[in-house]
């Protein structure tokens, strides 16, 4: 008996990211809360956020729609630009937020007990620069 030819294995994100795509590509132009999808693809809650994340960055290689999030909608792929700039501007807000935490809450008292550190100034110097791009970014 001759063997079957067989499909080449997907890693799973890849596979995670397929399920994930069909889902949100069935539910257009409505998008799908995190829930909806462990229910529309019978995933796991981990391998539907595995699945997002592939298609996050392999979707941009592809040049496919942007895979965005919208607390009343969900995980949605969006034709519209200004849906995709709101969405990065937030994503850009956070970032902002998180760095802002770190330069307060470990740089700054870093650079109080240890003024001549240049580890702590070189990283200093360089984060001012990002969090005012940032901020101006997010606006």
């Amino acid at each position: 008996m001759a063997p079957s030819p067989r499909r080449p294995a997907q890693p799973l994100s890849e596979h995670f990211g397929d399920l994930v795509r069909v889902a949100l590509m069935e539910a257009r132009p409505a998008g799908l809360h995190t829930v909806q999808l462990v229910a529309a693809t019978r995933l796991k809650k981990s391998q539907v956020q595995r699945g997002i994340r592939h298609l996050r960055d392999v979707g941009a290689a592809e040049n496919l729609t942007p895979i965005i999030w919208r607390r009343k909608d969900g995980y949605i792929f969006s034709d519209d630009p200004g849906d995709w700039i709101e969405y990065e501007k937030k994503q850009l807000a956070q970032v902002l937020g998180r760095l802002t935490r770190m330069i307060t809450g470990t740089l700054a008292p870093h650079l109080a007990r240890c003024p001549d550190d240049e580890w702590a100034q070189l990283v200093s110097a360089q984060l001012t620069g990002v969090s005012a791009t940032l901020a101006q970014l997010s606006k």
